[in-house]
């Protein structure tokens, strides 16, 4: 299965890319391998049920951060404040986490930006014409309810490997 691609956005020194529609577990294999192919290196956050050992080794080597769903830690901050103190920021997030239908998107990306002050590039995956696409940057404003609408809004032309799982 090729895919090509489509991007026009540059990458900074320091960026988030919302990663979506996410309905497989191919999507990370397929994200994984087009970083390795662009010759970057970019975290992501999952949650934590993925680092059992020994997996765990090998997630936190690709870049895996933890994430833990049932604690209040202040994820967010402490991601933001890591991405303020670096030279260079690349952390990857799936909007929805989950793969599961939802419309009720996760806006933990939307403020580690908003707090850390950095661009979100807007990635989509289609399987249906097998394309990665990046044609947006995104710069939050604070306005949270209208800035996840125009988010949502570009997502919309894509299809995932599993369309009946993707919501808006």
């Amino acid at each position: 299965m090729k895919f090509k691609e489509e991007v026009t956005e540059p990458f900074p020194p320091k960026y988030i890319i919302a990663l979506a529609p996410h309905t497989s577990n191919w999507d990370f294999i397929l994200g994984m391998l087009y970083s390795w192919a662009k010759g970057l290196r970019c975290d992501f956050l999952m949650k934590k049920e993925w680092f059992f050992w020994p997996l765990g080794i090998v997630m936190r080597k690709l870049g895996g951060i933890p994430v833990y769903r049932n604690k209040q830690r202040g994820m967010t901050d402490i991601v933001a404040e890591q991405a303020r103190k670096m030279d260079t920021f690349h952390l990857c997030i799936t909007p929805e986490g989950t793969r599961k239908a939802t419309t009720e998107w996760k806006k933990g990306f939307y403020f580690i930006a908003l707090k850390a002050e950095l661009p979100i590039l807007l990635y989509g995956i289609d399987y249906k014409r097998k394309l990665i696409k990046c044609t947006k940057t995104f710069l939050p404003t604070g306005d949270v309810e209208k800035d996840m609408s125009e988010i949502k809004n570009y997502f919309k032309q894509f299809e995932g490997r599993h369309p009946e799982r993707f919501r808006i």
